[in-house]
């Protein structure tokens, strides 16, 4: 393969020599210590002083040495391997998520471990096995997965630790970092009905996410409190994606007596309902106005921006780890953090147009 390569024979001792993996002889010798103080270390064994322990990171750093993780997994008997479950559909959701495990993980000894799950509802069975198989210590399990009975029953059994993002049953089980959905809905339909809007639709998110059945709660407190009664044919089922508000949209907008305004569960299926009205020839917020839900990259980057709650998904994820990891070294008895909502008004809503301004869909 040497013709492939463009290496002679020497160049190609050269790069085995450049390659070779440095051993803990070679750490232990620059330190001046033995093999086993160097594996003392980081096995973070006792009884070894902070002077000794910096020599010996020193000595690994000068050498590029990085312990073997398998090894210290079998010492230890852990793997130091934090798994994270989520089924959630939208990609910015899931970035930040995956973001925050990750920003809290910078600098530990653990890893991670990323396991979507196509349906929790369908699989929940599963969940525990596909963690036991990747040997993981915890896990973090964002919506719905957070919000299951079986796969926190089935954890709890295995003896698995968990810390759960946005749950709304079950609170004390586990650890759990939690925002307010039924305040954060409450809020964005209260914005709607300040602006004028008494014609509202809903587009609903996934059915098997318990933070669908908490937003539609809010919402209806709102409109409870405004005298204001949504008709049935102004609410459309969705799923969490672009794909489904985009429909919901059509069906909604296209109807004689559509709302001027509409409310979707999340960022997603709110960027759908407003390529619909684009589609219908309608103006956003003219003819009618949007909000979504997370604020999250989607929201801030179409036109109009999008109105919304922003949920910090980054900062909740990154907290739930950060409690699972002081569990699993018994160094935190955090066991429940809250985070705060924020409504985020942007150009796609407005208050309704004047009745005799009425527009009716292009065809």
């Amino acid at each position: 393969m040497a013709h492939l390569s463009g290496r002679s024979n020497g160049g190609d001792a050269k790069l085995a020599e450049d390659t070779k993996r440095t051993t803990i002889v070679e750490v232990g010798r620059l330190a001046g210590v033995s093999t086993k103080t160097v594996s003392r270390v980081f096995n973070d064994e006792p009884h070894v002083s902070d002077a000794l322990k910096q020599r010996v990171r020193d000595a690994a750093t000068a050498l590029n040495y990085h312990p073997n993780v398998h090894a210290q997994a079998l010492v230890r008997r852990r793997s130091h391997l934090i798994g994270l479950i989520y089924e959630n559909p939208s990609p910015s959701y899931v970035v930040e998520l995956q973001k925050g495990v990750l920003h809290r993980l910078a600098g530990e000894s653990y890893r991670l471990v990323v396991i979507p799950v196509q349906s929790v509802d369908t699989h929940a069975g599963e969940v525990v096995g596909l963690l036991r198989s990747a040997s993981i210590d915890g896990v973090v399990l964002a919506p719905p997965a957070s919000d299951h009975p079986l796969v926190l029953a089935q954890l709890a059994a295995a003896g698995i630790r968990c810390a759960r993002i946005a749950p709304t049953r079950e609170i004390d089980t586990g650890y759990v970092t939690v925002i307010d959905d039924i305040a954060a809905a409450r809020e964005v339909a209260t914005h709607l009905l300040d602006l004028g809007h008494r014609r509202i639709g809903i587009i609903m998110g996934d059915p098997t996410h318990a933070s669908s059945v908490a937003r539609m709660t809010g919402y209806k407190q709102a409109f409870e409190a405004a005298g204001v009664t949504v008709a049935p044919g102004h609410v459309e089922p969705g799923l969490y994606t672009y794909e489904s508000g985009l429909e919901a949209g059509r069906r909604m907008l296209a109807r004689a007596a559509r709302p001027t305004a509409i409310l979707a569960q999340n960022d997603d299926m709110a960027v759908g309902a407003i390529m619909a009205a684009h589609e219908l020839g309608l103006e956003v917020p003219g003819d009618v106005s949007v909000t979504g839900f997370d604020d999250s990259q989607v929201a801030q980057i179409t036109w109009p921006r999008v109105t919304t709650v922003r949920q910090p998904v980054f900062e909740m994820a990154a907290s739930a780890t950060g409690m699972l990891i002081g569990g699993l070294e018994g160094t935190d008895a955090t066991r429940r953090t809250d985070h705060a909502h924020q409504l985020i008004v942007r150009e796609s809503t407005a208050p309704p147009r004047a009745p005799g301004r009425w527009r009716s869909p292009s065809r």
